[in-house]
């Protein structure tokens, strides 16, 4: 599947076990009506982990069957399906294009994967604007993540959109700053060996927070680590995840 033929998805509380829907017909993705097909949670194409699978089917089957009795239940239940679209858009990445079904409003709108907006008009996200190959690197004033087209950048630069946990930021944040000082140490000392069983810790701790980055971030992007760019062991690789795979 290419970002040019991404496949489409529906999030719309039924009150079945699951909310998600695609068009019967493969071709038509403008007619709300075509969604009718069911697409079940454990479906191996969408790769949900559990959580957001729980999140899923508990929404939709709070919703009653007779419809809401007053509307600030709807309202809430409708703001809650908002939220977990913006959620699922996030996980699914430029793959999919994902529609969301408000019912208080009687609207739907296209989620924007890679930030909060909602779009009145389909978007394909043909040319992306934020990053999808990513890569892991440790190089001296530079931020720890880099992406063609996107140069290098900090893990919660809000351009980027990766909604990364915070603990993960600020352990790539501080892995960064480790290298800028270990080098600057490195030369300041010029004695041979000195901080190689340092480099050697911040390799392998790269390697790490690489397979973190992949793994919050599913398999809608992919992740490669290349080591470190400068130190004592100028220690290079190149391994890529998508989600928890190694590819």
């Amino acid at each position: 599947m290419t970002l040019e033929e991404p496949r489409h998805v529906l999030v719309h509380a039924r009150g079945e076990p699951s909310p998600l829907y695609e068009p019967q017909d493969g071709g038509v993705h403008d007619d709300l009506g075509a969604f009718t097909l069911g697409v079940s949670l454990d479906d191996g194409r969408l790769d949900l982990p559990d959580d957001l699978a729980d999140t899923l089917r508990s929404w939709s089957l709070s919703r009653p069957s007779e419809g809401f009795a007053s509307r600030p239940d709807l309202r809430k239940h409708a703001e809650q399906g908002l939220v977990i679209a913006r959620r699922l858009a996030r996980r699914l990445g430029p793959s999919w294009v994902v529609r969301y079904r408000d019912e208080r409003h009687r609207t739907a709108t296209w989620v924007c994967w890679g930030c909060d907006r909602l779009h009145w008009e389909r978007d394909e996200h043909n040319a992306p604007p934020h990053p999808v190959h990513i890569t892991v690197e440790g190089e001296y004033k530079f931020a720890p993540l880099r992406s063609d087209g996107f140069g290098d950048f900090f893990p919660d630069d809000p351009a980027a959109a990766l909604d990364l946990s915070d603990g993960l930021v600020s352990s790539l944040r501080a892995w960064a700053d480790e290298i800028d000082t270990t080098l600057n140490l490195d030369l300041r000392d010029r004695e041979e060996g000195k901080y190689d069983t340092v480099w050697q810790r911040l390799f392998h701790q790269g390697m790490e927070l690489a397979q973190q980055v992949a793994h919050e971030l599913g398999p809608a992007r992919t992740v490669t680590y290349k080591g470190l760019a400068h130190g004592g062991l100028a220690a290079m690789t190149s391994v890529t995840w998508q989600g928890d795979r190694q590819i």
